[in-house]
């Protein structure tokens, strides 16, 4: 047993971030890789040859030793308020992409997408202990309120001008989920910055301002959760017009399917995980923090009590009606969005949108992914579209050659795709038996 200790305590290191690069990839080979020599190298295929723009990829994050690369890619042909867009996405899943194709496509003849930004609302929370009266803590908040914000006023300055700040600071009362618990509850608006730095710049000065006697501070930092940044999406058609045979048939079914998605957890977590493929294949490809905008979405599907679906869909005289409304809190300046070259791009190819002109572009990213998988489900059924796109990566998986994949591709089109199918399939080529 001490010897496997002794083994396991080899492989601690003390002073990792102060090595250089090489230096932890040998550390990292030494110890962790079967094929030291075959890892080495494949850290330094991803490593990219301009030295200048490896070194800024080196520093977004800490203990760089290479790069992950993610498939960047465009759906094209989509029609937002009137709009043409191309939307960068920027994701490993197969099928993703094409689907947001697909969807684009179809809803392009059929007047486009509609969306509109309901509130831009964002945030930030000073949270603190007092067990002194309530009574004493409201007066004292009160008589402080407009200092607090005064304390801010060196960091709000720019932000200011832009027609952002502080909103308001609330005193909010936890006492009944923790004792002593109390919260500043402070709103912001950021304008075109997603604002994370900002607000938690805010927070921690009206945090030390708002010190006295009996108050004790635990932490100030902002949520994630924004329901009162809420972007709106929607797409509507004839019934006629949703599918090309049983249209009134598949239209009521993809209404059943949404609404199972409402009653069911179990059904809502992978219908809208459907959505935020859409929704974090954009926030990805724009630099934008695409964890903080799932946290936010999923809370946001549990707001009533049940996690339930993020979309709502109905038939109403005669016509398909589809919706999405989530809080997206996103920025188009600072952090990664004006620093990765790629996100840099992004913005480009997007025509350099708003923060509320991007809410409203992955809002609809995310409200075409789920139309192309509930119409898929509700029609033709998901395994066919999604084993066809997801072939490539059997061939690969399989070391198949370019031949090989020729001839795999044309014997399986318009065909059910399935691993141990296209397995079968080569081992026959390869054996001729």
């Amino acid at each position: 047993m001490s010897g496997l200790k002794n083994r396991n305590m080899s492989k601690m290191i003390k002073g990792f971030s102060k090595l250089k690069k090489a230096e932890k990839i040998d550390w990292l080979a030494e110890n962790f890789f079967f094929e030291k020599e075959k890892g080495i190298e494949t850290l330094k295929q991803y490593v990219n040859k301009d030295a200048e723009l490896q070194q800024l990829h080196d520093e977004f994050i800490e203990n760089t030793i290479s790069n992950f690369y993610v498939p960047y890619a465009i759906a094209p042909n989509f029609l937002i308020n009137g709009k043409s867009y191309a939307i960068p996405m920027a994701i490993e899943e197969s099928s993703v992409v094409a689907a947001a194709a697909l969807t684009a496509k179809f809803w392009s003849s059929r007047g486009g997408f509609k969306a509109t930004v309901i509130s831009t609302t964002k945030v930030g929370q000073v949270h603190f202990t007092y067990a002194g009266s309530k009574q004493s803590l409201e007066e004292y908040f009160l008589s402080v309120k407009s200092h607090l914000i005064l304390a801010t006023d060196h960091i709000t300055a720019n932000m200011r001008k832009r027609g952002g700040g502080i909103i308001d600071i609330e005193l909010r009362d936890r006492t009944d989920a923790m004792e002593n618990y109390y919260q500043l509850h402070v709103t912001f608006e950021t304008g075109d910055s997603m604002g994370a730095n900002f607000i938690n710049s805010c927070l921690e000065t009206i945090a030390e301002s708002f010190q006295k006697e009996g108050i004790f501070v635990v932490m100030s930092i902002l949520s994630n959760y924004v329901p009162q940044c809420l972007v709106r999406a929607e797409v509507s058609c004839k019934v006629e017009e949703f599918f090309p045979e049983n249209a009134e048939t598949y239209a009521r079914k993809f209404v059943q399917a949404v609404e199972i998605a409402k009653v069911e957890p179990y059904r809502a977590v992978t219908h809208n995980k459907g959505i935020m493929n859409g929704i974090d294949a954009v926030v990805l490809a724009t630099g934008n923090d695409f964890r903080a905008v799932a946290a936010g979405a999923h809370a946001y599907a549990c707001k009533d009590g049940q996690y339930t679906s993020l979309t709502q869909a109905e038939i109403v005289d005669g016509k398909f009606n589809f919706s999405i409304e989530i809080p997206l809190s996103l920025g188009t300046v600072g952090g990664l969005t004006k620093l990765h070259p790629l996100a840099k791009l992004s913005m480009e190819i997007l025509q350099n949108p708003t923060a509320s002109e991007l809410m409203q572009i992955v809002a609809v990213a995310g409200l075409a992914q789920n139309f192309a998988a509930l119409r898929a489900l509700t029609t033709t059924g998901i395994q066919q579209g999604h084993m066809k796109m997801h072939l490539m990566n059997i061939l690969n998986q399989l070391e198949a050659n370019v031949h090989e994949k020729e001839l795999i591709t044309e014997a399986f089109r318009g065909k059910t795709v399935s691993h141990s199918a296209i397995a079968e399939y080569l081992h026959l080529l390869r054996t001729g038996h």
